[in-house]
């Protein structure tokens, strides 16, 4: 093994990794011992001794001093031994110093090899943890080196990082060679991959932003009291402030929007809803369901439900596309939030009504629809012929008539009294006028539920 400029070599490594130079020479002595046993037999005394003078790696072989050899491996005749050291006496300890180490074959360099980068390997993770465990939990700057499988590798300076796809904001990308802010999610002691992992998707990427943004938030002035976010599309912040002269969502908004601006830029245009924080949860939500206006909040405090009614043209508005805007208020929260518009909060007062969405196939919505169209109760929809319910309901002459056969079910078994139109024409003129059939971007009769957990409407 060649130990030329073997000192120079272990200060450089000592430095540029910063693993500690004592560990670096008692791996490659360990590493020689393993190798020199290898060659001469683990049952042979062997000390290896790194020589800070030369440089140099010194093997030595010790055995004890007898008589009579009986175990060349282990023992030494006298007359061999006085020949090494004239001094030397029966059942002393002598060692012998392997003079070439190169000699050990290759098979044992090899392995002495293996041990030194396990050794290193070993130190330099230690390093890596020591020098990031404290940086847990925030953000850090670095620049893309690769990808690998959909994960992004982050370069960190000392070491890299992995970014999952799960961690990476959709319909963003990057290149490689780009500069790269992320959250410090995890570091890992013990990990065969990379030991730290970042996320730019989790709701803590969010508030480190704020944090760094608003003077407020760093000094303790303003606190963020809740994130609920879909990364890349949309967010809601909650927050408060302990002086009363200081406006929190103000603060966070910053000069002509300039301090969110700058989180938005971040998060690659995802949009942001401040909403001031209330320990009253009828104020929260009222607050969190925002620009949607509010007629109504009903709380049950025992199951953790919010019944809010809005204005029949604000439902949309506060369902928001897809059911974005409620559902994020309700992680919010971490409250379930039913959303009705004042129409269907009213219908549902109506014994008619009730029986009417009782009937199989017959939710809220389309209840909304046949009530408003002038049919009041299962029995009127028994009596409406085919072409009406497939108008109003729009849906073909086989969903029709099951609903129509469900309906004869529903109203043998008696129905409130509720008088009928004057004729079948007026039916369908009445379900003319009544509101549009929309989905929840538009239906202004329609009403959502959302879970805190869910990640879409359940239709009521």
């Amino acid at each position: 093994m060649n130990t030329e400029n073997l000192k120079r070599i272990i200060d450089q490594i000592s430095r540029d990794k910063g693993i500690d130079r004592a560990l670096l020479v008692e791996a490659i002595e360990e590493a020689v011992r393993s190798a020199a046993r290898k060659k001469y037999g683990s049952r042979r005394d062997i000390e290896v001794q790194f020589n800070e003078e030369t440089g140099e790696i010194e093997v030595f072989q010790y055995r004890t001093v007898v008589e009579t050899v009986e175990d060349e491996e282990t023992e030494i005749s006298l007359d061999e031994a006085r020949r090494l050291d004239p001094d030397v006496e029966v059942e002393d300890d002598l060692g012998e110093k392997i003079l070439d180490i190169g000699d050990l074959g290759r098979i044992a360099a090899q392995s002495a090899k293996q041990v030194i980068i396990h050794r290193m390997r070993d130190a330099e993770r230690d390093v890596i943890y020591d020098m990031f465990r404290d940086r847990q939990g925030s953000i850090v700057n670095g620049i893309v080196q690769r990808f690998e499988r959909g994960n992004m590798i982050i370069n960190l300076g000392r070491t890299d990082a992995v970014l999952p796809r799960d961690g990476q904001i959709p319909k963003r990308s990057f290149k490689q060679g780009d500069r790269i802010r992320a959250y410090l999610q995890e570091v890992r002691q013990e990990s065969r991959d990379s030991q730290l992992v970042l996320s730019r998707t989790c709701n803590e990427f969010l508030t480190r932003l704020f944090e760094m943004e608003v003077p407020e938030i760093a000094e303790g002035i303003v606190k963020i009291m809740g994130v609920a976010r879909e990364p890349g599309f949309r967010a809601k912040i909650a927050v408060s402030s302990s002086e009363s002269d200081v406006d929190p969502v103000g603060a966070c908004v910053g000069m002509k929007g300039s301090r969110v601006q700058n989180v938005v830029q971040e998060l690659q245009g995802e949009r942001i809803d401040i909403v001031p924080w209330s320990p009253d949860p009828a104020k929260y939500v009222y607050n969190a369901l925002a620009p949607a206006e509010v007629s109504m909040v009903i709380v049950d405090e025992d199951n953790h439900q919010l019944l809010v009614v809005v204005p029949d043209d604000q439902l949309s508005l506060a369902i928001g596309r897809q059911g974005q805007n409620v559902r994020l208020a309700s992680r919010l929260m971490n409250w379930r939030i039913d959303v009705k518009s004042e129409t269907r909060y009213a219908n549902l007062d109506d014994p008619g009504y009730k029986n009417l969405v009782a009937v199989e196939g017959v939710d809220e919505s389309l209840g909304d629809k046949l009530f408003a169209a002038g049919i009041k109760n299962s029995a009127m929809l028994a009596a409406a012929d085919i072409e009406t319910i497939m108008t109003i309901a729009r849906v073909d002459e086989e969903a029709a008539e099951k609903l129509k056969d469900q309906a004869t079910l529903k109203a043998a078994s008696g129905v409130p009294e509720v008088a009928a139109p004057e004729s079948e024409e007026e039916v369908v003129a009445q379900e003319v006028e009544a509101a549009p059939d929309e989905d929840n971007d538009g239906n202004p009769d329609a009403g959502s539920e959302f879970d805190a957990g869910s990640e879409e409407p359940a239709e009521k």
